[in-house]
């Protein structure tokens, strides 16, 4: 059993590959290897091209070595993801030699060839068919059609029992410090009756949980006027609805505070979607935020935050903030330590702030020295902290639900509905787990709790 590090990056994460034909690999089947770096909603792009490569005839390799060629999928958020990228295309080099680049990162071609020159191809983000194509000329497909069939569920870079459902792609805000929208566009939303049934196929196959994610997920539809197509309206109150219809766990990321989110907290409080919320906040004082080219309404937010509370106390709020923004002052970050002590977020995560090539922040004055980001990231860090740990003790004698994501001999991993894989807390059982599996759903009295993970017993 292994918690969860409270500096997780989820920009960072590295997806394990699973070996999709061992022992079952026909002579002279096609194999690729695959890294997948970044956030979930790059590994959907990577579970989308494997499972094309998979209904195409290749085999899918855990390891560099048993590849005939190597995609790696990149992230190029921050410049420290950039770096992470650069170093797993190196590696896949240096270990296979035969490596194709998409992602974020690849919307930058020159600055991947710049460093790795040997690089067989360079993709953008979601440009499935270029991956394809190079793929093709990389190695080339040999199907064999009684063997190489489509799997009815894809291929899953996640466990069986959760999986990430991606409704739709790029973004229309302009925030400064971000170059999503320079990458992977304006907002593009999926038809609502084909998310449906992409989540009507998981849940048949299994799948117990399903992460709701995309880079704006309270504007879903807008670009499609809200249409309602074969008995589905692009709306996200209605999305949301529609896929708690289905029995499984539904999971809300990247829901930016509009007004309308307030009609998904009764969906919450009927048990029809999880009450968690998943809500880039950023930061919150006024001055701050309008740099940032957000909108500067953090009093309002807390009002907003009361009257989710009122209506669905069991509610999770999850956020990420920004420390040491271009011109932040001590006043500035103190009003973001007052302000987290008021709005008593649940799960809490920071990023010290980094100049990102082709973002307006960069150009902004008053940048922060290094080393008042890393002393001010501390300072917040550990006022999240406490209040985590409060809340979690506040746990203690509750009989909670869980879901078990893994056994080893040491126990049982499981999670709260409040907490999302890989980037929040866990809760572990570790005596009388010898029944359950992976996937099953089940209730447990909490013992005892740390600052971010608790511990129970059936």
């Amino acid at each position: 059993m292994q918690q969860n590090p409270p500096d997780l990056r989820p920009d960072l994460a590295r997806a394990r590959i699973p070996d999709a034909h061992s022992g079952e690999r026909r002579d002279g089947q096609p194999t690729i290897g695959m890294v997948s770096l970044g956030c979930p909603k790059a590994l959907v792009d990577s579970e989308r091209i494997l499972t094309r490569l998979r209904a195409e005839g290749y085999a899918i390799s855990a390891d560099y070595h048993g590849a005939d060629a190597v995609v790696v999928n990149t992230c190029g958020f921050l410049d420290s993801a950039k770096a992470e990228s650069l170093d797993a295309i190196g590696e896949a080099l240096r270990e296979n030699g035969r490596v194709i680049v998409t992602g974020c990162l690849g919307a930058e071609p020159d600055y991947i060839t710049g460093t790795h020159p040997k690089v067989l191809a360079v993709t953008g983000p979601h440009q499935y068919e270029q991956v394809l194509d190079a793929v093709h000329k990389a190695v080339p497909p040999q199907p064999d059609p009684f063997i190489d069939l489509l799997p009815a569920s894809g291929v899953s870079l996640t466990p069986r029992h959760y999986s990430y459902l991606k409704i739709s792609e790029g973004c229309n805000h302009k925030c400064k410090f971000c170059i999503i929208p320079d990458m992977r566009g304006r907002l593009v939303s999926r038809p609502a009756h084909a998310i449906m049934r992409e989540a009507e196929k998981l849940v048949e196959a299994g799948v117990k949980e399903l992460l709701v994610i995309s880079q704006d997920t309270s504007a879903y539809g807008v670009d499609r006027k809200y249409a309602e197509e074969r008995g589905h309206r692009a709306h996200v109150t209605d999305l949301a609805r529609d896929l708690g219809s289905l029995g499984a766990w539904v999971r809300l990321h990247y829901v930016y505070p509009y007004p309308h989110v307030r009609d998904l907290i009764p969906l919450m409080a009927d048990g029809l979607v999880l009450p968690y919320l998943d809500i880039p906040f950023q930061h919150a004082h006024p001055d701050v935020l309008k740099r940032m080219a957000r909108p500067a309404a953090a009093a309002r937010t807390l009002d907003e935050i009361a009257a989710w509370r009122a209506i669905c106390p069991e509610i999770t709020l999850r956020s990420t903030f920004i420390v040491g923004y271009p011109g932040e002052t001590e006043a500035e970050f103190q009003t973001l330590l007052d302000w987290l002590d008021e709005a008593q977020l649940d799960r809490v995560g920071a990023f010290q702030y980094e100049n990102v090539k082709g973002a307006r922040a960069n150009d902004l004055p008053d940048h922060v020295a290094p080393e008042v980001k890393q002393e001010r990231f501390e300072r917040f860090m550990q006022k999240a902290q406490a209040i985590s740990e409060a809340k979690l003790a506040a746990k203690i004698g509750t009989r909670i639900e869980v879901i078990v994501d893994e056994i080893d001999e040491q126990g049982a991993t499981c999670r709260t509905k409040a907490d999302a894989p890989e980037i929040d807390g866990n809760l572990f059982i570790d005596e009388g787990f010898d029944a359950l599996k992976p996937g099953d759903i089940v209730s447990v009295t909490v013992d005892e709790a740390g600052e971010y993970d608790l511990w129970g017993h059936l």
